[in-house]
């Protein structure tokens, strides 16, 4: 087989565009949801639409994100017991064809349970994607390959909210969007002609293979791993918890039901999210991982708490702060493919950082499924309910300094 040192083009290639497609299929429900479960509560005869269509956001959100959570362990295993390569075939194989059988849901228990297995493979490709690109390349370009990872996916939520723009996303036209989910299937042709296998995985392979989950939970590993799991969580609580709620609340406070509205919206969040996905490695790669983490979280709540206290009308200036909080929100994720390979040796790489990125998204389905209550409790405030939930990351300011320093370290063996 090609060593993968000569191809690391090719390989950031293709991890780039699964990662992107990772993005869209991520990035279609936003969308989608409001239109759908309209027509699905007009179908089951609802007499209350808006509290049908909040309750079932919650309950799909929140299979998505647990079938993202196991999606990174199980695929993660895959990816140090026979390859990255081939489990990273297998994961986006498995998120498109769930995605575009969505097209199919007739109730939201449907729906719920194809985006879950959708999710298996979304949560699998990224943890399998960031090991097989870092220990395909130099110490001294993971800042900026970081960067590309975290930028790809948010570079696929702009994609799919220009498509929605160009081709109104409506009641009865929603399910189109579903299909264009299973187009990445056609990159796993590309994906097993020409892209070879992790090099410093084949080598760890040689030296014989033991149980990754044992390993990453051992007493020398499970420290990094618990606080892996934590600052992932602290990110993934408010992207999931209420950023994604952000369209719902522009359609309440405007009282109208504009499909273009969304996609503006996810537009600004995601060209935030595109700049700040590579921006944070950089400056991580220069000041230190630990005071880099330290600052996301202070400029992610101010500007979480800028918008949601202190933007009240649908105008020129919510886009704007959407922005920001896009762009400050969504830097953990150039952050963390930087600083997770680093946490974990070869032989368990994959299956730690998939766990730890991935796991975070059970605490935050936990969140989104009280949703519900939370927004009971503030009288159904979306800022509210948004301004509590942001002050999870006073946690990762205070957590981030029991964490080991890794800057300028290579990659454990």
């Amino acid at each position: 087989m090609t060593s993968s040192r000569s191809r690391p083009g090719l390989t950031l290639l293709a991890a780039f565009l699964g990662w992107m497609f990772d993005g869209m299929e991520m990035g279609i429900f936003p969308l989608v949801a409001g239109p759908a479960l309209r027509q699905m509560a007009a179908q089951a005869a609802s007499t209350d639409v808006a509290s049908y269509v909040q309750q079932w956001m919650g309950i799909v959100t929140a299979f998505f994100l647990l079938g993202a959570a196991a999606g990174g362990i199980i695929f993660g295993w895959l990816g140090d017991r026979v390859g990255r390569v081939k489990a990273m075939t297998w994961s986006i194989l498995f998120y498109s064809g769930f995605t575009g059988l969505c097209y199919f849901a007739k109730d939201p228990v449907q729906l719920a349970g194809l985006r879950f297995l959708a999710a298996l493979g979304m949560g699998g490709e990224w943890s399998l994607g960031v090991a097989l690109v870092m220990e395909s390349w130099p110490e001294k370009r993971r800042p900026l390959l970081a960067g590309a990872i975290g930028a790809a996916a948010n570079l696929g939520y702009a994609v799919i909210a220009i498509i929605a723009l160009r081709w109104k996303i409506t009641d009865n036209s929603w399910r189109w969007v579903m299909l264009v989910g299973a187009l990445p299937a056609a990159l796993t042709f590309l994906i097993r002609l020409f892209i070879p296998e992790s090099e410093r995985w084949l080598a760890s392979v040689k030296q014989g293979t033991g149980s990754p989950l044992r390993e990453i939970f051992s007493p020398q590993i499970r420290r990094r791993t618990f606080l892996g799991i934590a600052f992932a969580s602290v990110a993934l609580l408010v992207s999931w918890g209420i950023v994604q709620w952000i369209p719902l609340w522009a359609d309440e406070m405007v009282g109208s039901k504009d499909p273009s509205r969304k996609a503006i919206i996810q537009l600004c969040s995601a060209s935030g999210a595109v700049l700040g996905s590579l921006l944070a490695p950089i400056v991580g790669g220069m000041l230190g991982r630990r005071i880099t983490y330290f600052l996301l979280c202070a400029t992610s709540l101010a500007a979480c708490e800028w918008l949601f206290l202190g933007v009240h009308q649908f105008d020129g200036l919510f886009l704007a702060v959407t922005g920001l909080v896009g762009l400050f929100t969504a830097s953990f994720y150039g952050w963390l493919p930087l600083y997770l390979p680093e946490l974990f040796p070869t032989r368990s790489r994959a299956t730690g950082q998939g766990l730890a990125f991935n796991f975070g998204r059970v605490f935050a389905a936990v969140g989104v499924l009280q949703m519900a209550n939370l927004m009971g409790f503030f009288g159904g405030s979306y800022p509210k309910a948004g301004a509590t939930i942001s002050l999870i990351y006073i946690l990762g300011m205070a957590l981030i300094w029991l964490a080991p320093e890794t800057k300028g370290r290579p990659l454990p063996d």
